[in-house]
């Protein structure tokens, strides 16, 4: 799919999700196939943008172009001087959020929350499309609650406004993220609009990526929190697509090889001690559908010195390594962890 001058090719991006599309997390992803990675949201206040957070939301030396920068707000004249603002600092596309649910977003009458005042909607898409001259892309979700489902309305004024591309969540701003995601509403905006669509929500596999795209006729697809603790599943996506074969598993190996790499990379981004309580979301969401059993057990185990007659839960590791207070404490135990993994899976084969 193409957004202004750039192909996203493969058309699978991953989604904008605060506290966890930092810049580790969006290059980590770029290169495990995601064609787009969009950051998180960031604030259209001018008094925060000088923050350590706001900073660092804001670096993007490094990365992989096309650079997508979220900007969230309510007033049509501050997000329009942050996405000039965000432009100058490197993003080469300015993503306007009005999909986020959480009630201090949408208290302050920003993300989802817009979606109930059309005429600001468009008063906002034509500020920020005039301000600057990168391409500006729109996420939302599919109306307020379900007796109000305006997605179809919102998607035309996008296009109108001159919106290079949205993407739709397929739920309401009352459904959070419960229930399931529904795609009737997406299949109506890909066929209003002339502009491309990206399909978001409860995308978790490759035959689930191939039926969104069947069933809603979108142009893309826009994967959220199935790449937590799974980034390898846009290249899983992307040849599903492409070949109609499934990708085997990573190994263990390899899974140990990406998520220290990750957690390297979250060190040396955040600094030692904010990164090592960053990553322990992280582990948490890799260890999820991770088998555990004896190699997490003989693991444990032995990092906690413990007699082999000991038998710990299957959760004794996540309580080890969340304890670790030091980088290499935390990438000592994560090691352990799949080599011991990797070696009961070989004895069982």
């Amino acid at each position: 799919m193409q957004i202004g001058p750039y192909r996203i090719d493969p058309p699978v991006a991953l989604a904008p999700m605060a506290g966890v599309t930092d810049k580790p997390f969006r290059q980590l992803c770029k290169r495990l196939g995601a064609g787009l990675a969009v950051s998180e949201m960031t604030t259209a206040d001018p008094r925060l943008w000088h923050t350590r957070k706001s900073r660092q939301r804001m670096d993007h030396a490094g990365e992989p172009a096309p650079v997508s920068v979220q900007i969230a707000g309510h007033d049509p004249a501050m997000l329009a001087e942050a996405a000039r603002h965000n432009a100058a600092q490197g993003a080469q596309i300015i993503d306007i959020n009005m999909g986020c649910p959480a009630k201090k977003v949408c208290n302050v009458y920003a993300g989802s929350a817009l979606l109930r005042d059309e005429p600001l909607v468009a008063r906002i898409l034509a500020a920020v499309v005039a301000a600057v001259d990168v391409p500006v892309t729109l996420k939302i979700r599919t109306g307020w609650d379900r007796a109000h489902r305006n997605g179809v309305r919102i998607a035309r004024l996008a296009e109108d406004s001159g919106i290079a591309a949205l993407a739709v969540h397929g739920r309401t701003r009352a459904d959070l993220y419960e229930g399931a995601a529904e795609y009737d509403t997406i299949a109506a905006i890909k066929a209003a609009v002339r502009i491309p669509v990206f399909a978001n929500g409860d995308i978790d596999s490759p035959r689930k990526a191939k039926f969104v795209l069947d069933y809603t006729r979108a142009d893309g697809l826009l994967i959220g929190r199935a790449a937590q603790g799974r980034p390898w599943i846009f290249r899983e996506i992307a040849h599903y697509l492409a070949t109609g074969e499934s990708l085997p598993e990573p190994a263990p190996a390899e899974v140990c090889e990406i998520l220290c790499g990750h957690l390297e990379a979250l060190y040396a981004f955040h600094g030692e001690v904010q990164g090592v309580r960053i990553a322990r979301k992280h582990l948490g969401w890799y260890l999820r559908g991770v088998e555990t059993g004896d190699a997490d057990g003989g693991e444990a185990r032995a990092a906690a010195g413990a007699s082999h007659g000991d038998r710990p839960e299957p959760t004794a590791f996540r309580a080890l390594v969340n304890r670790a207070e030091s980088a290499a404490e935390q990438l000592r135990l994560t090691r352990a962890h799949f080599a011991a993994l990797a070696a009961g899976l070989a004895r069982a084969a």
